[in-house]
């Protein structure tokens, strides 16, 4: 059925029969005196459509995320590469990933969701499947740590933040968990797969598989995905009807300005700071090191991919609660509990690890996969509260140091385990860093009540 858009005057009432509308996405209702949008509604929103179809493409992509910590004994017999060069190249992708989000975010202003998508799912398949024919480190490097990463970066968070201020007025906390979950769910799939690939069949194998992953979503994100409630004559779940927005050029200097501009107040530097250390303690650390450090205990390799899995299972459980959570309680005071949380069971890790799997160590997967990525949502809430519709770019920003922290720990991890022969240091540091986080939360003030923007916040 069709009912007409909120006009300036009071809307008038909905026709008792269906109207069909008009031309390719929206026909005029001409009863107001002025040709206005005819919105269409759906039984279903159509904006739960385009969530379940960025849910599928973000599922898809996660094989490249699951395969880093899969590589690094493999490629040390083959190659007799160090471990420190192996994790140089992750961190090369994990940098990447992060530096490239912010600007990502702008380019999907320019030139619109699915055009930035597919091409970035494009990037990760032809760097993954490159990797095939290398021979030396350089071209890891190349491969994996620029070309997987920039693809990737533009597959980051971002694309979830956009597509959930686009989309969604109403259960924003929610969908940006569902979102996010879905790289876990993707984790889930995969990393099994993947291990046991490497483990009977050899590397190559599975860097294939990542590659046809990211190929296999290209025509979802084309064919299904749309850029703008506007784009289909309907309106944001929950919100009112709205145009849709001229292309924004200058892509890359917006980007930065809105970096200037967000870096002169003092939650910027705080949400950066803490979500440096979230991606430090999960992507740079157990998504990287929780392998190869099992396995030092004599753990087989399959046995600790599939614990991470486990992971991946309680994280979008604790992702999509914390979305829930995060619509109903103040995002900072739960961004306080969720590092502090995270910190006490990274400093038990160490202990836990043996050749087998033990109910301590069962209880550890679950305790902190309900936390792996639970910062998101209220995160993401954050930065629209202080910076409003530059909220998904400031994000990217925030993403990025999210991105720098993993790759320093990505790096540092390998030479600590060359250096000391063991991973117990960074497992230690990293509880400690997250107790930080958890400071550096509560000192986030609200959003001054009578500014607008960033400029009305201070630390």
């Amino acid at each position: 059925m069709t009912q007409t858009a909120p006009g300036p005057g009071p809307s008038p009432e909905p026709s008792p029969a269906p109207t069909p509308a008009s031309g390719p996405a929206a026909g005029t209702d001409s009863t107001a005196g002025a040709a206005r949008p005819v919105v269409r509604v759906h039984r279903i929103h159509r904006a739960w459509f385009v969530a379940a179809v960025a849910f599928v493409t973000i599922i898809g992509a996660a094989a490249f995320a699951s395969l880093p910590g899969l590589l690094i004994e493999p490629l040390h017999e083959e190659f007799d590469w160090s471990r420190g060069t192996i994790g140089l190249a992750v961190s090369v992708n994990l940098a990447l990933y992060g530096l490239t989000a912010p600007f990502a975010a702008a380019l999907m202003d320019r030139f619109g969701i699915r055009r930035v998508v597919a091409l970035a799912l494009t990037v990760i398949a032809a760097g993954s499947v490159a990797t095939v024919w290398m021979t030396t480190s350089w071209q890891l490097i190349l491969y994996w740590g620029v070309l997987v990463g920039l693809g990737s970066g533009s597959m980051a968070l971002a694309f979830a933040a956009t597509v959930t201020n686009r989309w969604f007025v109403a259960r924003r906390g929610l969908v940006t968990g569902i979102l996010t979950a879905a790289g876990a769910s993707g984790q889930l799939i995969f990393l099994p797969l993947l291990a046991w690939l490497v483990e009977n069949h050899g590397w190559r194998p599975a860097a294939v598989t990542v590659s046809l992953a990211a190929l296999a979503v290209v025509p979802f994100v084309w064919l299904l995905l749309r850029d703008h409630p506007a784009d289909i004559g309907t309106t944001p779940y929950g919100g009112a009807y709205t145009a849709k927005p001229a292309p924004v050029p200058g892509a890359a200097r917006r980007a930065l300005g809105v970096l200037a501009k967000a870096a002169r107040t003092g939650p910027f530097w705080l949400l950066a700071g803490t979500f440096a250390i979230c991606g430090a303690s999960t992507n740079g650390l157990v998504k990287t090191h929780f392998v190869p450090s099992a396995h030092d205990h004599g753990m087989p390799v399959t046995a600790a991919a599939g614990l991470l899995a486990v992971i991946g299972v309680f994280d979008v459980i604790g992702t999509v609660f914390s979305g829930w959570l995060t619509d109903r309680f103040e995002s900072r005071r739960l961004l306080a509990v969720y590092y502090a949380l995270r910190g006490v069971s990274l400093l038990f890790l160490p202990m836990l690890l043996a050749p087998t799997v033990h109910p301590p160590m069962v209880f550890f997967i679950v305790f902190y996969g309900l936390d792996w990525v639970a910062t998101v949502p209220p995160t993401i809430a954050l930065c629209r509260e202080h910076y409003g519709e530059d909220g998904a770019i400031v994000f990217g920003w925030v993403l990025a140091s999210h991105q720098i922290g993993a790759a320093l720990v990505a790096f540092l991890g390998g030479l600590a385990r060359d250096a000391f022969g063991s991973y117990d240091p960074v497992w230690y540091a990293s509880g400690a860093l997250c107790a930080m986080a958890a400071l550096m939360a509560m000192v986030i003030r609200r959003r001054s009540a009578s500014g607008d923007g960033a400029g009305a916040v201070t630390a």
